[in-house]
């Protein structure tokens, strides 16, 4: 777990592209639920979230 947070801290590609990649999934859970109205609501808005930081941390250095 510290691995991991100080990769965060230091702007390393893959604990980034992992939060990203959990933001996506997220995401779709969300759209794909049927109870709560709230989370569909939201679901398109975290899934471009993630796709775009995905996008943006794919070029941060190993």
């Amino acid at each position: 777990m510290k691995r991991f947070l100080v990769g965060l801290a230091r702007l390393r590609r893959g604990p980034w592209e992992m939060v990203a990649s959990v933001l996506i999934a997220l995401g779709v859970v969300m759209l794909m639920q049927p109870f709560a109205l709230w989370a569909f609501t939201w679901s398109f808005l975290v899934t471009l979230v993630g796709t775009v930081m995905f996008v943006i941390v794919s070029h941060f250095p190993e």
